[in-house]
């Protein structure tokens, strides 16, 4: 059964950093794609950024371009989310899932995504 486990959430003021890291039980299939998605208090979850398995490709919503780093380190089953310079409006509960796709309106896109993690709350406040 794969599991995918989230952690490095937590509060931080406007501007600061954290980064998320995801690991899988390591059974999810090497050619997943990995990404991240976040859920804000009264609205639709919302795609993030997700990597492809090689890590060559990334794709960013565009709220987070410039800030947020999707990365991945095969070896250690880990997908890792660097983000900068937060705003308050980042704040929300953010997941990782994984997903077999390859197209890119597919990577962003929840509904195609087929293994999830539990979450990991992310608050911005001053």
């Amino acid at each position: 059964q794969v599991q995918l486990v989230e952690s490095g959430g937590g509060v931080v003021q406007p501007g600061g950093f954290l980064r998320l890291s995801c690991v899988d039980s390591g059974r999810t299939p090497s050619s997943y794609a990995m990404g991240w998605f976040r859920r804000a208090p009264g609205k639709d979850r919302e795609f993030v950024a997700v990597i492809t398995w090689s890590g060559r490709v990334t794709y960013y919503t565009d709220s987070v371009k410039g800030r947020f780093t999707i990365s991945r380190d095969n070896a250690k089953n880990t997908v890792y989310l660097q983000m900068n310079s937060l705003k308050p409006e980042d704040t929300a509960v953010y997941y990782c899932a994984a997903n077999p796709d390859i197209l890119r309106e597919r990577l962003t896109n929840g509904t195609f995504y087929t293994y999830w993690g539990q979450g990991t709350q992310v608050t911005v406040s001053s």
